[in-house]
C-alpha cells in the first residue's frame, strides 16, 4: 500500500480510538465513534460547532485544516486549555485525542466561554485570515478561480496581459489531487525556485463533480499542460520532452549533471547541465489555454492551416493570426543595421497595428525589395496591404508531407508539420483502436502516460501489460486544443491531446488587460498613472477589455462604466447608511 494511505488509515484509527474514549465523557456513546461520517456529526455536536461544517470536512485543500481546528476544540472543551496543549492538539490531535482520552482525569467542561473576553489583537487577525483562507479556497476550488494570460496562443482572443476569471463550474470542479498545499500557490513556494508547494504522502484520485456542461467545439477551456507531467526544473518553460528529443536523450532522470544545448552564439553552440528532473501530479501541472478545436471522437486534419472536422471545414476564428511574407519596396517594418548586423524594428508602426515585436522580423533583402515575416490577423493583413510601399502579402504555408520534428507524434513515419496534419481521430472513452506499429505512435503517450499502462513493441507484436494486443479500448475522452495565434502556438499539434482530467475550466470574464512592454515597446511602455488619462493606442491599458464577458467568438463589449456606476452608487449607499446611524446615536 502507498505510504500516503497508511498515514491516512494510521491517523483516521488513532482519532477513532480517541473520540471512541471521549465520546462517552461528552454523554455520547462510544460505539458512534466507529460509523463513518456519523462520528463527525457528534464530534461537531459536542464541540459546538455547526453543522455545515461537514461540507468544509469534505472540502479538499481545506479540509485538514478544518479538522485540525477540530482537534484543538476538542482539546479545549474536554479542558486542555494551556498554550503548549492547544499547539499540540492543533499540530498533532490524532495521537494526542488518544493520549488525553485514555487519561483517566480527563473531564468534559463544555466550550469555553469567551463571550466576556475581550479577544486579542492577534486572536481577531488569526481568526480573520483562517476564514479569509477557508472561504477564498472553497471559491478558488470549486467555483473560480483568477489567472493571467502569460503567453500570445490565442492572441488576438486572448491577449498577453489579460487578466480573468476562469469557472470551474462550467464543465465540473476537479477534486484537487494532491490537498496538501500551501494556500493560494499553484506548484513552486514564493521566493524561491523550484521547491514545491505541496505534499505528495496523501493523493486524491480523479473526481468531478457536475458541471453546466462538457467541452464543446470551439470552447475556450483552461487545462492542466499535458507535457508538463516531467519538468527539468532549470528550464520549466520548455517541454522536457522536447529537450530530450532535441539532445538525443530517451531520459534525463537522475542525470543532472547532462549537458544540453541551451543557446547558440556566434555559430558556438552552449551546452549547460539540465539539472533535476520531477514528476508533477496532474493538478500542480501549468494551466494553459487554448482553443477546443475537437472532441472525443471527432475526425481532426488540417490541410494547408485550415482546419477540417469530420471531413467538414471549420470557419476560422475572426482574431486568428498566420504567419505572412510581406514584400515591401524599401524598409517599413524595421531594417537592417549592416554594422551591429541585427535587426532593427520600426516600433511606432509595429505599435499602431499592435503587431508585436518578437513575432515578426527580415526574411530576405533583394535590392531595395525587403521580405518580412509578420505574424498577424486578418484584419491587420488589409491594412498592411493597403500601405503605399507593400508589394504583396502572401500566407505562409508549410506543404503536406513535409516532416517536422517538433510536431506530434514527432515520427518520420507519420510527417505531419504545422500546416498539414492528420487525419488523427480524437481518442473517446470506451472506444476500441485497431494498433499497428505505425499508428502505436499516434497513441503510445496516452496508453503509458494517461491510462497508466505498460507498452513493449517488439518486432512487429505490441504488448499492453505484458500481453499482445491488437487493440486498445480507452478509458477516458480526449480533445485536441489550438491557439488562435496558428502558427505561433505550442498547442495540440506539439504535445498531442489533452485528458480529460486535465480539464480546469472556462474563461467567462476578462476584468482588466495590460499592454506588456516586450511586446508593445512604445504603448506598453507608458507608465501607470499616465494610462489613466491615454486611450488603448496610447497606453497600457485596454480599456475596451476591461470588465467584459467571454465567450467562444471573442470578448463582449465592455462594462466597465456599469461597474463603476454601481460601485459609486453601493460606496454611496454606505456612506449615507453609516452618517444617519452616527446621527442616531448622538440624539
Amino acid at each position: 500500500m502507498d505510504t500516503s494511505y497508511l498515514l491516512l488509515v494510521l491517523f483516521s484509527v488513532t482519532t477513532i480510538v480517541g473520540l471512541w474514549k471521549l465520546f462517552p465523557l461528552a454523554g455520547e456513546e462510544g460505539w458512534k465513534a466507529f460509523v463513518p461520517f456519523y462520528n463527525f456529526i457528534i464530534w461537531l455536536k459536542i464541540i459546538k460547532k455547526p453543522w455545515w461544517w461537514i461540507f468544509l470536512i469534505i472540502t479538499p485543500g481545506i479540509n485538514f485544516l478544518i479538522v485540525a481546528i477540530m482537534y484543538l476544540h476538542t482539546a479545549k472543551v474536554f479542558n486542555k486549555r494551556s498554550k503548549q496543549e492547544k499547539v499540540i492538539a492543533f499540530i498533532a490531535g490524532y495521537f494526542y485525542l488518544p493520549y488525553f482520552g485514555f487519561q483517566k482525569e480527563t473531564i468534559y467542561s463544555g466550550p469555553e466561554d469567551i463571550s466576556k473576553k475581550k479577544p486579542s489583537i492577534a486572536r481577531e487577525w488569526t481568526e480573520a485570515i483562517v476564514f479569509a483562507v477557508i472561504a477564498a479556497t472553497v471559491i478558488r476550488t470549486f467555483f473560480f478561480e483568477a489567472f493571467t494570460i502569460p503567453t500570445s496562443s490565442l492572441e488576438k482572443s486572448m491577449m498577453v496581459g489579460d487578466y480573468l476569471f476562469v469557472s470551474k463550474v462550467s464543465f465540473g470542479a476537479k477534486i484537487p489531487n494532491t490537498p496538501l498545499s500551501f494556500p493560494f500557490v499553484h506548484h513552486t513556494m514564493p521566493g524561491t525556485a523550484s521547491t514545491k508547494s505541496y505534499l505528495e504522502w496523501f493523493k486524491l484520485p480523479y473526481f468531478r463533480l457536475p458541471g453546466f456542461g462538457s467541452v464543446k467545439n470551439n470552447d475556450i477551456v483552461v487545462f492542466n499542460y499535458p507535457d508538463g507531467d516531467t519538468v527539468a526544473l532549470n528550464y520549466q518553460n520548455q517541454s522536457y520532452y522536447q529537450v530530450c528529443r532535441d539532445n538525443n536523450f530517451s531520459s534525463l532522470y537522475n542525470k543532472p549533471n547532462a549537458q544540453i544545448k541551451v543557446a547558440e552564439e556566434n555559430g558556438q553552440e552552449i551546452f549547460a547541465p539540465i539539472g533535476d528532473v520531477v514528476a508533477r501530479p496532474v493538478d500542480k501541472r501549468e494551466n494553459y489555454v487554448k482553443r477546443c478545436v475537437a472532441i472525443a471522437g471527432d475526425k481532426f486534419e488540417i490541410k494547408d492551416a485550415e482546419v477540417y472536422i469530420n471531413d467538414k471545414h471549420v470557419e476560422t476564428p475572426e482574431n486568428a493570426q498566420y504567419h505572412y511574407f510581406v514584400k515591401t519596396k524599401g524598409f517599413v517594418f524595421g531594417e537592417y543595421n549592416y554594422a551591429a548586423q541585427n535587426f532593427v524594428p520600426n516600433l511606432r508602426l509595429l505599435d499602431k497595428f499592435d503587431i508585436y515585436v518578437d513575432e515578426m522580423g527580415i526574411k530576405n533583402i533583394s535590392g531595395d525589395t525587403i521580405e518580412y515575416l509578420i505574424n498577424m490577423p486578418v484584419a491587420t493583413v488589409q491594412k498592411v496591404k493597403a500601405l503605399s510601399n507593400v508589394i504583396s502579402v502572401v500566407k505562409e504555408i508549410t506543404p503536406k508531407g513535409e516532416y517536422q520534428s517538433r510536431i506530434f507524434p514527432h515520427s518520420s513515419s507519420i510527417p505531419w508539420n504545422n500546416d498539414n496534419f492528420g487525419p488523427f481521430v480524437i481518442p473517446k472513452e470506451n472506444t476500441t483502436v485497431t494498433l499497428d506499429t505505425t499508428n502505436i505512435k499516434l497513441y503510445e503517450r496516452v496508453i503509458v502516460n494517461y491510462e497508466l499502462n505498460t507498452l513493449e513493441i517488439r518486432g512487429n507484436t505490441i504488448f499492453i501489460n505484458g500481453k499482445e494486443t491488437k487493440t486498445y479500448t480507452f478509458k477516458m475522452d480526449y480533445y485536441f486544443m489550438m491557439g488562435d495565434n496558428r502558427q505561433n502556438s505550442a498547442d495540440s499539434r506539439y504535445w498531442g491531446v489533452v485528458p480529460a482530467d486535465h480539464i480546469v475550466g472556462k474563461p467567462v470574464f476578462v476584468w482588466m488587460s495590460i499592454k506588456d512592454p516586450a511586446k508593445n515597446p512604445v504603448s506598453g511602455s507608458i507608465g501607470l498613472i499616465k494610462s489613466f488619462t491615454e486611450d488603448s493606442k496610447k497606453g497600457r491599458f485596454r480599456w475596451e477589455r476591461f470588465f467584459c464577458f467571454v465567450s467562444e467568438e471573442g470578448l463582449s463589449r465592455s462594462y466597465r462604466v456599469h461597474f463603476l456606476i454601481i460601485v459609486i452608487g453601493i460606496s454611496g449607499f454606505v456612506y449615507l447608511k453609516n452618517k444617519r446611524a452616527s446621527k442616531k446615536i448622538k440624539k
